[in-house]
């Protein structure tokens, strides 16, 4: 038996159907196709009037400015706080384009966001990305005091490149010392450089290909990209060994790209003593809580990463 779409997700997909992909190597063309399908993503669903924001800035180790975006619900007890990463590729995307999503999940949880505008690849590769990153995070945790965030219940969440930048911080801010990170929530994360074979089981439903797999890790990590000289830090399914590191949160579709590794991932986490939630959707690819917000799959997945942001 084959794997099929979820009606719900296929019916919201429908109108993209004739969507020319852009060749391997077009970033440009990847820009101009995903950055307004994000954002009518992100406005689809009405912004909670009980967010508020702010902007904020941290230094980065090469002078950078770096913009953030801190949310926070209305009356909402003081406690834990997460670090939020966009997903795109690491070659597009901007806060902006998360408003939605970020103040939603701010909204219904009572945990407050700082959301990173990092800086892109290709004309930011690693490990500007992972840096800018890392000062976000010593910024939240030097501001806790006065933000009203406990510094031993920060966590760290993010979506496809998102997630894999989450996920590469808590193994920088092992090997450094810190910062702490409380938890991770990884959502669909892009872990591997590695660029499997396609499997012609979802090959006729991805949203985010294999040559969008194949433009995205050339363009953050240059030649060295699928060879032998990639760390962790980088792509995190080179991990090794996975001891110390925060508990994990981690889903992926069964129709997405990064399913294997993501799956992987989670296996050599929960090997070294990683407590992992891990769920696998059925019929799901790549982005679908974005694109078919209202379909049931994407309101479970929503509703356990409430209940994951509330319990840090």
């Amino acid at each position: 038996m084959s794997l099929n779409f979820d009606p719900e997700i296929a019916e919201a997909l429908a109108p993209m159907a004739g969507a020319t992909p852009p060749a391997v190597g077009d970033i440009a063309g990847r820009r101009a196709l995903w950055e307004p399908i994000i954002g009518a993503a992100g406005t689809a669903q009405p912004i909670p009037a009980d967010v508020k924001t702010s902007e904020h800035h941290a230094t980065a180790d090469d002078g950078a400015r770096i913009t953030m975006r801190w949310y926070t619900k209305e009356g909402a007890a003081p406690g834990p706080a997460v670090l939020f990463f966009h997903g795109g590729g690491y070659i597009f995307g901007h806060i902006d384009l998360f408003d939605g999503p970020v103040s939603r999940y701010v909204s219904a949880s009572g945990v407050p966001m700082l959301s990173v505008e990092y800086r892109r690849a290709p004309e930011h590769p690693f490990p500007t990305p992972l840096e800018d990153a890392y000062a976000a995070l010593r910024w939240l945790h030097e501001h806790a005091a006065e933000l009203g965030v406990d510094r031993e219940r920060i966590g760290v969440m993010g979506d496809s490149a998102g997630g894999g930048l989450a996920a590469a911080l808590t193994i920088l801010t092992r090997d450094r010392g810190g910062p702490k990170i409380a938890r991770q929530i990884l959502l669909m994360p892009m872990l591997d450089d590695r660029i499997p074979a396609p499997d012609p089981h979802i090959a006729p439903f991805v949203l985010w290909s294999y040559d969008d797999s194949r433009t995205a890790w050339p363009a953050l990590l240059g030649d060295t990209a699928g060879g032998p000289d990639v760390p962790a830090t980088a792509a995190p399914a080179r991990l090794e060994d996975a001891t110390g590191l925060p508990a994990a949160y981690i889903e992926v579709g069964q129709l997405d790209v990064f399913r294997d590794e993501d799956t992987a991932y989670a296996t050599k986490l929960s090997q070294a003593g990683v407590e992992v939630e891990f769920h696998l959707h059925p019929g799901a690819p790549h982005e679908f809580d974005s694109i078919a917000f209202g379909s049931d799959v994407a309101r479970r997945a929503i509703a356990d990463r409430v209940r994951v942001l509330k319990s840090i």
